[in-house]
């Protein structure tokens, strides 16, 4: 017995023919036939008995016509709530991104994205790259906005932006200019750093910075929030390095700079598991967070020598 079995058994039954059936499913009355003779062995029962020129349902057909209903129906639920078509995916879409690209690149985005798939329930979560990646993999998450280079062998990637990431010297007065100025290495070589954790992305890509200037940092403090080391250097408690887009500002208490031929990157891109059956509206959203985030930001704030 199949679904197929099913829909022709009730479709006979509605309209009291089979030939009539036949014609509504464009299938030969023959071939009706045949399912109905085989479903009928299959449940040892008869299923219709025909008197003069009337066909009619038997009682145990009857029976069999509301199980019939239900299965299908059920049926259909399945097939909806695992329909791999954004026109129709009404399941909640999980996206997992970073603070500060949520705090300082997604307001927008977001916003557009709800307009877009207005029956999507979209569901936000906020967390490191490396939690970002654990959280695809055990399928938590349906895609996720993280820092590049990060092991690509299990996911499938669409680059977004490129942002630079900027050194903060703490000021003792309040600093509107939003000029980047360049710096010596020694004077980072002798000065505290405030950090993000240890194995994060972020901490890879500034060790990397150091390394390439033979320095060795003094780091005095860690933090895995963004918001929270920008606020500890304009406390005076050391230097740090930030993401460009999070260190605007009309007033701060801390200097920017760059080192020169030294320029520290950050890659972003959107990322889902490679799978052989990936979620159609999970693609379509990130096509469209790539069409949304994909300009770059770098040179957004200019560059005056070092005083």
């Amino acid at each position: 017995m199949d679904i197929r079995q099913l829909e022709l058994f009730l479709a006979v039954v509605q309209h009291g023919s089979v030939t009539r059936a036949a014609e509504r499913v464009y299938l030969s009355p023959g071939a009706v036939s045949l399912q109905l003779h085989n479903l009928a062995i299959e449940l040892h029962t008869d299923l219709f008995v025909r008197t003069g020129k009337r066909f009619s349902p038997t009682p145990a057909a009857l029976r069999l016509a509301e199980l019939a209903r239900n299965v299908i129906r059920e049926v259909r639920i399945i097939q909806q709530e695992f329909a791999n078509d954004p026109s129709v995916d009404a399941r909640p879409l999980h996206l997992a991104t970073g603070a500060t690209t949520l705090i300082y690149r997604l307001g927008i985005p977001l916003r557009m994205l709800r307009t877009q798939f207005p029956q999507t329930q979209i569901q936000v979560t906020v967390a490191a790259t490396e939690e970002m990646v654990a959280g695809l993999m055990d399928r938590r998450f349906d895609l996720a906005i993280i820092t590049l280079p990060y092991d690509e062998t299990n996911l499938t990637v669409l680059p977004l932006f490129d942002e630079e990431l900027l050194i903060l010297q703490p000021s003792v007065k309040a600093v509107r200019s939003h000029t980047v100025r360049y710096i010596d290495p020694a004077e980072l070589a002798a000065a505290k750093f405030l950090f993000y954790p240890p194995k994060s992305n972020m901490r890879s890509i500034i060790e990397k910075f150091f390394r390439n200037l033979e320095i060795k940092p003094n780091v005095v403090m860690e933090a895995d929030d963004t918001e929270v080391i920008k606020k500890l250097v304009e406390s005076g408690f050391g230097y740090a390095i930030l993401p460009q887009s999070a260190v605007r500002g009309q007033l701060r208490q801390y200097h920017l700079y760059r080192v020169r031929n030294h320029t520290i990157m950050r890659k972003q891109a959107v990322v889902l598991m490679k799978t052989e059956y990936p979620r159609a509206l999970a693609v379509s959203v990130a096509r469209f967070l790539q069409s949304a985030l994909g300009a770059p930001s770098v040179g957004a704030l200019g560059t005056t020598p070092a005083a």
